[in-house]
Protein backbone atom coordinates (compact mmCIF):
# COMPACT_ATOMS: atom_id res chain seq x y z
CA UNK A 1 0.00 0.00 0.00
CA UNK A 2 2.80 2.56 0.72
CA UNK A 3 6.50 2.34 -0.59
CA UNK A 4 8.65 5.03 0.87
CA UNK A 5 12.54 4.99 -0.57
CA UNK A 6 15.18 7.57 0.63
CA UNK A 7 12.87 10.38 1.09
CA UNK A 8 13.76 13.73 2.22
CA UNK A 9 11.85 17.08 2.55
CA UNK A 10 13.77 20.48 2.92
CA UNK A 11 11.32 24.20 3.47
CA UNK A 12 13.34 26.86 3.47
CA UNK A 13 13.07 28.91 6.36
CA UNK A 14 14.21 32.86 7.37
CA UNK A 15 17.25 30.94 8.46
CA UNK A 16 17.79 29.00 5.34
CA UNK A 17 16.83 25.40 4.01
CA UNK A 18 15.14 23.15 7.14
CA UNK A 19 15.56 19.65 6.19
CA UNK A 20 12.78 17.85 8.14
CA UNK A 21 13.07 14.22 6.34
CA UNK A 22 16.17 12.92 5.79
CA UNK A 23 16.34 9.88 3.90
CA UNK A 24 13.04 8.03 5.44
CA UNK A 25 12.98 4.12 4.04
CA UNK A 26 8.94 2.63 5.08
CA UNK A 27 6.69 -0.36 3.57
CA UNK A 28 3.59 -0.66 4.85
CA UNK A 29 0.97 -3.29 3.98
CA UNK A 30 -2.81 -3.23 2.99
CA UNK A 31 -4.92 -3.34 5.92
CA UNK A 32 -1.83 -2.59 8.62
CA UNK A 33 -2.22 -0.29 11.14
CA UNK A 34 0.83 1.93 11.72
CA UNK A 35 1.59 4.32 14.73
CA UNK A 36 4.30 6.86 14.70
CA UNK A 37 5.89 8.10 17.66
CA UNK A 38 8.35 10.37 18.65
CA UNK A 39 9.54 14.06 20.07
CA UNK A 40 7.48 16.69 18.90
CA UNK A 41 10.00 18.33 15.62
CA UNK A 42 11.01 14.85 14.59
CA UNK A 43 9.34 15.11 11.37
CA UNK A 44 5.64 12.72 12.16
CA UNK A 45 3.32 15.18 10.83
CA UNK A 46 5.43 16.24 7.85
CA UNK A 47 5.54 12.62 6.74
CA UNK A 48 1.46 12.53 6.90
CA UNK A 49 1.38 15.30 4.95
CA UNK A 50 4.01 13.41 2.26
CA UNK A 51 2.04 10.44 2.25
CA UNK A 52 -0.94 12.72 1.54
CA UNK A 53 0.41 14.98 -1.32
CA UNK A 54 0.00 18.29 0.84
CA UNK A 55 4.48 18.26 1.03
CA UNK A 56 5.88 17.97 -2.21
CA UNK A 57 9.63 15.95 -1.32
CA UNK A 58 12.76 17.53 -2.11
CA UNK A 59 13.83 14.10 -3.76
CA UNK A 60 12.95 10.63 -3.06
CA UNK A 61 10.20 7.98 -4.08
CA UNK A 62 6.71 7.66 -2.27
CA UNK A 63 3.88 5.61 -3.63
CA UNK A 64 0.42 5.40 -2.69
CA UNK A 65 -2.11 2.61 -3.30
CA UNK A 66 0.53 1.95 -6.78
CA UNK A 67 0.57 5.70 -7.60
CA UNK A 68 4.15 7.49 -7.57
CA UNK A 69 3.42 10.59 -5.97
CA UNK A 70 6.38 12.08 -7.72
CA UNK A 71 4.36 12.13 -11.24
CA UNK A 72 1.49 14.17 -10.21
CA UNK A 73 1.01 17.91 -10.59
CA UNK A 74 -1.72 19.67 -8.16
CA UNK A 75 -4.43 18.37 -9.87
CA UNK A 76 -3.55 15.00 -10.13
CA UNK A 77 -2.58 15.28 -6.33
CA UNK A 78 -5.83 16.60 -5.60
CA UNK A 79 -7.42 14.21 -7.59
CA UNK A 80 -5.30 10.76 -5.57
CA UNK A 81 -6.80 12.46 -2.35
CA UNK A 82 -9.92 12.33 -3.48
CA UNK A 83 -9.63 8.74 -4.49
CA UNK A 84 -7.43 7.37 -1.90
CA UNK A 85 -6.96 9.18 1.01
CA UNK A 86 -8.58 9.95 4.58
CA UNK A 87 -7.04 12.46 6.87
CA UNK A 88 -8.13 12.98 10.50
CA UNK A 89 -6.55 16.05 11.72
CA UNK A 90 -5.92 16.91 15.68
CA UNK A 91 -8.63 19.65 15.29
CA UNK A 92 -11.46 18.23 13.35
CA UNK A 93 -11.27 20.88 10.39
CA UNK A 94 -15.16 20.53 9.94
CA UNK A 95 -16.81 23.52 7.91
CA UNK A 96 -18.17 25.37 10.85
CA UNK A 97 -21.03 26.78 8.14
CA UNK A 98 -22.18 23.19 7.05
CA UNK A 99 -24.40 20.72 9.04
CA UNK A 100 -22.41 17.24 9.96
CA UNK A 101 -24.26 15.45 6.94
CA UNK A 102 -23.43 18.63 4.76
CA UNK A 103 -19.72 18.01 6.05
CA UNK A 104 -19.47 14.24 5.25
CA UNK A 105 -20.77 14.64 2.30
CA UNK A 106 -18.60 17.05 0.70
CA UNK A 107 -15.63 14.90 -0.47
CA UNK A 108 -18.21 12.87 -2.39
CA UNK A 109 -19.70 15.93 -3.88
CA UNK A 110 -16.14 17.22 -5.09
CA UNK A 111 -16.13 13.26 -6.52
CA UNK A 112 -19.62 13.99 -7.88
CA UNK A 113 -20.35 10.26 -6.56
CA UNK A 114 -24.08 9.68 -6.43
CA UNK A 115 -26.12 9.24 -3.35
CA UNK A 116 -23.68 11.36 -1.51
CA UNK A 117 -26.10 12.61 1.09
CA UNK A 118 -27.87 8.92 1.73
CA UNK A 119 -24.08 7.79 2.13
CA UNK A 120 -23.37 10.37 3.98
CA UNK A 121 -26.13 10.20 7.04
CA UNK A 122 -25.32 5.87 7.32
CA UNK A 123 -21.85 7.10 7.76
CA UNK A 124 -22.77 9.10 10.61
CA UNK A 125 -25.30 6.66 11.76
CA UNK A 126 -22.41 4.13 11.86
CA UNK A 127 -20.53 6.54 14.11
CA UNK A 128 -23.86 7.46 16.53
CA UNK A 129 -24.49 10.71 15.05
CA UNK A 130 -27.57 9.47 13.66
CA UNK A 131 -29.63 11.95 15.46
CA UNK A 132 -27.14 14.91 14.59
CA UNK A 133 -27.52 15.14 11.31
CA UNK A 134 -28.76 19.08 11.19
CA UNK A 135 -26.55 19.66 13.84
CA UNK A 136 -23.86 22.70 12.50
CA UNK A 137 -19.95 22.47 14.44
CA UNK A 138 -20.56 24.53 17.13
CA UNK A 139 -23.10 22.94 18.67
CA UNK A 140 -21.09 19.65 18.87
CA UNK A 141 -18.96 18.47 21.67
CA UNK A 142 -15.16 17.91 20.72
CA UNK A 143 -15.73 14.27 20.50
CA UNK A 144 -19.01 14.44 18.67
CA UNK A 145 -16.80 16.62 16.09
CA UNK A 146 -13.94 14.28 15.99
CA UNK A 147 -16.91 11.36 15.03
CA UNK A 148 -18.31 13.13 12.11
CA UNK A 149 -14.45 14.08 11.08
CA UNK A 150 -14.06 9.99 11.24
CA UNK A 151 -17.13 9.84 9.32
CA UNK A 152 -16.09 12.07 6.51
CA UNK A 153 -12.66 10.67 6.22
CA UNK A 154 -14.14 6.81 5.92
CA UNK A 155 -16.93 7.56 3.80
CA UNK A 156 -15.44 7.42 0.06
CA UNK A 157 -13.80 3.77 1.25
CA UNK A 158 -10.37 5.07 0.94
CA UNK A 159 -7.26 2.97 0.65
CA UNK A 160 -5.29 4.58 3.60
CA UNK A 161 -6.31 6.97 6.36
CA UNK A 162 -3.96 8.98 7.84
CA UNK A 163 -4.60 10.22 11.39
CA UNK A 164 -2.55 13.44 13.03
CA UNK A 165 -3.07 13.14 17.32
CA UNK A 166 -6.79 12.36 16.54
CA UNK A 167 -7.37 12.53 19.99
CA UNK A 168 -5.34 15.38 21.13
CA UNK A 169 -8.31 17.85 21.55
CA UNK A 170 -10.34 15.44 23.66
CA UNK A 171 -10.52 14.82 27.40
CA UNK A 172 -9.37 11.33 27.89
CA UNK A 173 -12.34 9.39 28.35
CA UNK A 174 -13.74 10.76 25.36
CA UNK A 175 -10.50 10.05 23.54
CA UNK A 176 -10.61 6.49 23.94
CA UNK A 177 -14.03 6.54 22.52
CA UNK A 178 -12.69 8.26 19.56
CA UNK A 179 -10.01 5.48 19.17
CA UNK A 180 -11.99 2.49 19.66
CA UNK A 181 -14.00 3.84 16.78
CA UNK A 182 -11.66 4.76 14.80
CA UNK A 183 -9.98 1.07 14.91
CA UNK A 184 -13.53 -0.13 14.60
CA UNK A 185 -13.99 1.54 11.28
CA UNK A 186 -10.22 0.47 9.97
CA UNK A 187 -11.46 -3.07 10.48
CA UNK A 188 -14.70 -2.71 8.98
CA UNK A 189 -13.44 -1.22 5.63
CA UNK A 190 -9.98 -3.25 6.48
CA UNK A 191 -8.13 0.16 5.95
CA UNK A 192 -4.58 1.30 6.11
CA UNK A 193 -4.31 3.01 8.85
CA UNK A 194 -1.27 5.19 9.75
CA UNK A 195 -1.50 6.80 13.02
CA UNK A 196 0.73 9.55 14.49
CA UNK A 197 0.68 9.81 18.37
CA UNK A 198 1.79 10.68 21.65
CA UNK A 199 -0.02 7.89 23.31
CA UNK A 200 1.68 4.94 24.01
CA UNK A 201 -1.08 2.91 25.08
CA UNK A 202 -2.72 3.87 21.37
CA UNK A 203 0.99 3.19 19.53
CA UNK A 204 0.73 -0.12 20.75
CA UNK A 205 -2.41 -1.15 19.66
CA UNK A 206 -1.60 -0.98 16.19
CA UNK A 207 0.51 -4.07 13.99
CA UNK A 208 3.53 -1.73 14.08
CA UNK A 209 5.53 0.59 15.91
CA UNK A 210 7.88 2.97 13.93
CA UNK A 211 10.21 5.88 16.48
CA UNK A 212 10.92 9.00 14.36
CA UNK A 213 13.93 11.16 15.84
CA UNK A 214 15.25 13.98 13.75
CA UNK A 215 13.41 13.15 10.38
CA UNK A 216 14.79 9.67 10.48
CA UNK A 217 12.92 6.26 11.11
CA UNK A 218 15.00 5.61 13.96
CA UNK A 219 13.43 2.28 14.86
CA UNK A 220 10.63 -0.60 15.13
CA UNK A 221 9.45 -0.57 18.54
CA UNK A 222 7.12 -3.23 18.58
CA UNK A 223 5.33 -5.49 15.78
CA UNK A 224 3.07 -7.90 16.33
CA UNK A 225 0.72 -9.85 14.24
Amino acid sequence: MVSIRDLHLSLVGGAGPVNILRGVDLQIDQGQTVSVVGPSGAGKTTLLMALSGLERPTSGEIRVAGVDLQRLNEDGLARFRRQHVGIVFQSFHLVPTMTALENVALPMEFSAIDEATERAAAALESTGLGNRLAHFPGELSGGEQQRVALARAFVTNPSLILADEPTGNLDRETGQRVMELLFNLQQEHDTTLVLVTHDEALADRCHRQIRMTDGCLSATVQESA
